[in-house]
């Protein structure tokens, strides 16, 4: 399909490559509005806080490219792209997209949530790095299919317990005994309510996935559209490869971080990058390993730049998430910046 997409894109001028460009950066703006909308609107009305929204349900949306191209390269006899795109993933979201947020506005912590979630986000990581190493293996470390299905239960675990969270931040969150209003006041209201919000919520969810599916198409669209129009104008391909398809799959979590951050909604921003790290090992990883009955190799470079930089990053967010300011600071988002440039600098340096 992607093959089919770029040769159809190949035969336009560049004049409409620009305006398909154009184009796509309007819709995917515009998807990006309605994913922030809906999902602030659904935490509102779940009584749930949006860090756990953007960690569950908006992660899961704005991953799936992640896992589509990996477990379309693992099936395809491409086990390092698989991996390294998982990899990748998540120290563009931490470092990259963080860096990017947290200079653009204010990136609240929600400090009971980002610990829990925080710990499985680092936990995750390093059961990523650990199973990557070469115990039997003899040089080269290998994901084997019954770990990728493992990482498939610990998904499925890890979604079942941030739904026990959002129950119990639900019951905190609510209205105590002694200001609450009399039984037959609180008959009525809740009879509309239920009236309301039922009609209303299969809506607000529907348009939650219409904002992850414009996300997501419009992002197949225009990383191509780009990547031809690059090369027409005689950008290297190496640089192209290095910049648009290393970050090209975190297209919808970059938007969407930047739309949260500048409508006022930080923490949507935060619990969406936690939870695509998160599910960057669990599904991307898991997925595209339980594909494969080989499993996923390890490529020996990874142990010299990829894994220890994703580690590097992790712990570093992880510290600045636990600070006493209970948000991520202009300064600390630099810091992730940085970090990020300089990975992209030594992956040039060292080839």
């Amino acid at each position: 399909m992607e093959e089919l997409l770029h040769s159809y894109l190949t035969s336009f001028p560049t004049l409409v490559l620009v305006l398909i460009i154009c184009a796509m950066l309007y819709i995917l703006g515009k998807g990006a509005d309605i994913l922030v909308d809906e999902a602030v609107s659904l935490s509102l009305q779940w009584g749930v806080p949006k860090t756990i929204v953007g960690a569950t349900i908006v992660s899961l949306g704005t991953t799936l490219p992640e896992a589509t191209v990996s477990v379309l390269a693992a099936v395809n006899g491409n086990p390092d792209l698989a991996l390294g795109n998982a990899i990748g993933s998540i120290i563009v979201d931490t470092g990259l997209i963080l860096g990017i947020a947290a200079l653009l506005g204010r990136l609240p912590v929600d400090k009971n949530i980002v610990q829990r979630q925080g710990k499985i986000q680092v936990g995750a990581g390093v059961l990523l790095a650990v199973v990557s190493l070469p115990f039997l293996s003899g040089g080269q470390g290998n994901i084997s299919q019954w770990m990728g299905w493992l990482f498939i239960a610990l998904l499925i675990t890890y979604i079942y317990i941030s739904i026990k969270w959002s129950k119990d931040s639900s019951s905190e969150q609510s209205v105590p005994k002694e200001e609450s209003s009399s039984p037959i006041k609180e008959m009525a209201m809740t009879e509309n309510v239920s009236e309301d919000e039922k009609g209303s919520l299969l809506v607000k969810i529907l348009k939650l996935f219409i904002g992850i599916a414009l996300i997501i198409g419009s992002s197949k669209v225009l990383i191509p559209a780009v990547e031809i129009s690059a090369v027409r104008v005689g950008i290297p391909q190496s640089i192209i490869a290095a910049t648009l398809i290393a970050f090209g799959t975190s297209l919808p979590e970059l938007v969407t971080a930047i739309t949260a951050v500048r409508k006022g909604h930080g923490e949507l921003a935060i619990g969406n990058i936690v939870g695509a790290d998160i599910l960057n090992v669990l599904f991307v990883v898991g997925s595209a390993a339980a594909v494969t009955t080989g499993g996923l190799s390890v490529p020996t470079n990874f142990y010299k730049l990829q894994i220890p930089t994703m580690l590097i990053i992790l712990i570093t967010f992880r510290l600045f998430s636990r600070g006493e300011n209970e948000e991520i600071t202009k300064k600390e988002g630099s810091i992730l910046l940085l970090m990020y440039c300089i990975y992209l600098v030594l992956n040039y340096t060292w080839l």
